[in-house]
C-alpha cells in the first residue's frame, strides 16, 4: 500500500472538519470506485489508497497517532503498542536533550527543492469545459550569481574542519555514544567564508514565474494539477521541487454541482403547470427546451441527460436536473383578480376533485383531530 501523505491523498488540509473530511473522502471515492473504473487495476488502487486514508482520519484515536508518528503510528505491526517506536527512537528521546542533538540527527546534506501548493479558483464553466489559465507564483530561484553556491564569485565552500565533512559530530558521555548535527556548518558538511552579496550565502533569490496551467474538463474543488520542477529550488546540484495547483470552483449564480450532476431550479406560472407547454432553460452548452407536461406540481424534477459535467477520467458526461417551482403570481390587476376568484369558486364545486392533495391532507387532518378527541 502507497506511503503518500493521508491528508494529500484526501486533498485536504491538516485541520480539516470530519464533515470536509467526509466530503472529500466520498467524491474521491465516487471517482476511484471499481465499479465505475472496471479493468482498471490503477484506478483500484488508489480507490484502496484513499479508502485506507479515510479509515486513520475519521478515528480521533488513529487520526493523532497518526499526527504524532506519521504512518509508523498506525501500523499495527510496529512495537511498543503499534506506535512503531522501537529501542533506537525510544533511546534517542530519553538521551537526545542531555546531550543538545535531536531525535534521530543526521545529516542535512543537498537537499531537493521544497514543494509548493497554489490555489486557484475557476469557474463552473471552465472546469466543465477545460481551459488554460495563467498564474503568477512567487518561488526561490538558484541566485545566478553564485550557480546556486552562496558563495562570492570566484570563491567556493570550503569543507567543514569541525567535522570533516560529514556534517555530524560524534560526542562521547561516558559508556554512551551520541552522534548529532554539526554546530559549525548546521548538518551541510561545508562552510561558506565570503557569502555571496545578491543571496547573501543562501544561494537562493525570490522571483516571481508567469505559468500556464492546463485545466483538464471535469475537475472538481479539491483536485490538484502537479508541474514538476515548478517548485522552490532546491541546495546547489540538487532538482527543484514540484507545484502542485489546488482547484476551487466559484459557487454559480444557478448551477449546484454534486460530482457530475448539475442542478438547478426553474420557475413556471401555475397556468403552464396546470396546461402544459414548453420552456427554455440554460444549461452549460446553450440553452435546450424543456417540456413540461399538464398537471405538473412544485418539485417536479426533469432529467436532461448529458448536460452535466464531463468525468475526468473521460467516458461519460454527468445529467442535468431541473427542479420546478411554481409560482404564485404578484401585483395582480383587478380583472386578472376578478378571474382568479371566478376560478377559484369553479374549483370548490367539486371539493377534491382537482386537488387530491389537498383532499387527502384535509382527511389526514380530521383523523388527526378525531383520535385526539377520543
Amino acid at each position: 500500500m502507497s506511503k503518500r501523505d493521508y491528508y494529500e491523498v484526501l486533498g485536504v488540509d491538516r485541520d480539516v472538519t470530519k464533515v470536509e473530511l467526509k466530503k472529500s473522502y466520498r467524491r474521491l471515492a465516487m471517482k476511484y470506485h471499481p465499479d465505475r473504473n472496471e479493468g482498471n487495476k490503477d484506478i483500484e488502487e488508489q480507490f484502496k489508497e484513499v479508502k485506507e486514508a479515510y479509515e486513520v482520519l475519521s478515528d480521533d484515536q488513529k487520526r493523532e497517532a497518526y499526527d504524532q508518528f506519521g504512518h509508523d503510528g498506525v501500523n499495527q505491526q510496529g512495537g511498543f503498542g503499534g506506535g512503531g517506536a522501537g529501542f533506537s527512537d525510544i533511546f534517542g528521546d530519553v538521551f537526545g536533550d542531555i546531550f543538545g542533538g535531536g531525535r534521530r540527527s543526521t545529516s542535512r546534506g543537498p537537499r531537493r527543492g521544497s514543494d509548493l501548493r497554489y490555489n486557484l479558483e475557476i469557474t463552473l464553466e471552465q472546469a466543465v469545459h477545460g481551459a488554460t489559465v495563467k498564474i503568477t507564483v512567487p518561488r526561490h530561484i538558484h541566485c545566478k550569481s553564485c550557480d546556486g553556491t552562496g558563495a562570492k564569485k570566484g570563491t567556493a565552500p570550503v569543507t567543514c574542519s569541525t567535522c570533516g565533512g560529514q556534517g555530524q559530530v560524534r560526542m562521547q558521555q561516558g559508556l554512551f555514544a551520541i552522534q548529532q548535527t554539526c554546530p559549525a556548518c548546521h548538518g551541510v558538511g561545508k562552510i561558506i567564508k565570503e557569502k555571496c552579496p545578491d543571496c547573501h550565502g543562501q544561494g537562493k533569490i525570490r522571483d516571481e514565474k508567469t505559468l500556464s496551467v492546463k485545466i483538464p474538463a471535469g475537475v472538481d474543488t479539491g483536485d490538484r494539477i502537479r508541474l514538476t520542477g515548478e517548485g522552490e529550488a532546491g541546495d546547489a546540484g540538487t532538482p527543484p521541487g514540484d507545484l502542485y495547483v489546488q482547484m476551487h470552483i466559484k459557487q454559480h449564480e444557478i448551477f449546484e454541482r454534486d460530482d457530475e450532476n448539475l442542478y438547478c431550479e426553474v420557475p413556471i406560472d401555475f397556468a403552464t403547470a396546470a396546461l402544459g407547454g414548453e420552456l427554455e432553460v440554460p444549461t452549460l452548452d446553450g440553452k435546450v427546451t424543456l417540456k413540461i407536461p399538464h398537471e405538473t406540481q412544485t418539485g417536479k424534477m426533469f432529467r436532461l441527460r448529458g448536460k452535466g459535467v464531463p468525468a475526468m477520467r473521460g467516458g461519460y458526461r454527468g445529467d442535468l436536473f431541473c427542479k420546478v417551482l411554481i409560482e404564485t403570481p404578484v401585483k395582480l390587476t383587478k380583472q386578472q383578480k376578478e378571474l382568479l376568484s371566478q376560478f377559484r369558486d369553479s374549483m370548490n364545486e367539486k371539493p377534491g376533485k382537482h386537488s387530491p392533495k389537498a383532499k387527502s391532507w384535509l382527511n389526514g387532518v380530521r383523523s388527526f383531530i378525531d383520535n385526539m378527541t377520543k
